[in-house]
């Protein structure tokens, strides 16, 4: 059994580690080595977050980024010990927990989202189905999925162009959407999708059917008449995500259900 009073103490250490202003240290231990351990562990922390969000922190400069840091290291209740998860830590705490300062951009929250999926995707499993037997290559006949390391997204601000040159206020005047793919081993593409192409997106990772079917759901869905250049459009648009391979296609089931006429 953990002692009691062992406990106690190394609580609070931790609570002094983390912010040494509000919790005194324990008793007897040296104060040198109390200011070795505080640069330790916040540098720690420090250095993982500059390198998984190089273009957040290089927004945020020098003088506020490491403020910022230690505002999450302080504050935040982390979910995991691991450090390669602390990524996902800081992208919580920015989208849900931080009360905005009057120094903090607007965007940051999206912006650390944003950086975070490049790194989610390197370690996404691999875009195959567990069962060969049920692959086909159509994605009009088939029923297309997004693939296990593809991932749309969707921003209030234009997060792929924001850098130490643009750095804007306001969000724009359409959401932004992107499809987030993996395209080798170790290297993750993004490409920008306009609303027809997100709303396809949308509804095949929503509610599966065919890939003819969610077509004719997608112009249904924007109110467009059911012409044949429209359909063309939209079939070729499919079988572009097919080609990048952000698509997973199988053989519907026979009663698979949710086709016009059914």
């Amino acid at each position: 059994m953990v002692d009691a009073g062992f406990q106690q103490v190394q609580q609070a250490l931790a609570d002094h580690l983390r912010d040494p202003e509000r919790f005194p240290p324990p008793a007897d231990i040296e104060p040198r080595r109390l200011a070795i351990y505080r640069r330790l562990f916040y540098n720690n922390v420090l250095n993982l977050l500059s390198s998984g969000f190089p273009v957040l922190s290089a927004v945020v400069g020098p003088e506020q980024w490491p403020r910022l840091v230690r505002d999450f290291y302080r504050d935040h209740d982390s979910h995991t010990p691991y450090f390669p998860q602390f990524g996902d830590e800081f992208v919580r705490y920015l989208a849900q927990e931080r009360e905005p300062r009057k120094e903090d951009w607007p965007f940051m929250a999206e912006l650390a989202h944003y950086e975070r999926v490049e790194r989610t995707l390197l370690t996404a499993p691999n875009s195959r189905l567990s069962s060969p037997t049920k692959q086909a290559s159509d994605p009009l006949s088939g029923v297309p999925l997004l693939a296990p390391d593809a991932r749309l997204l969707a921003y209030e601000f234009p997060v792929h162009r924001i850098g130490e040159d643009f750095k804007p206020e306001q969000p724009g005047e359409d959401p932004t959407y992107l499809l987030a793919y993996r395209a080798g081993p170790k290297r993750v593409r993004f490409t920008v999708l306009n609303a027809l192409g997100a709303r396809l997106l949308w509804r095949i990772q929503e509610d599966p059917c065919t890939g003819k079917e969610q077509v004719l759901r997608t112009l249904d869905d924007f109110g467009l008449n059911q012409s044949e250049t429209l359909h063309r459009q939209g079939e070729r648009l499919l079988r572009r995500f097919g080609k990048l391979g952000v698509l997973v296609v199988s053989v519907p089931d026979a009663d698979q259900k949710g086709e016009r006429g059914e």
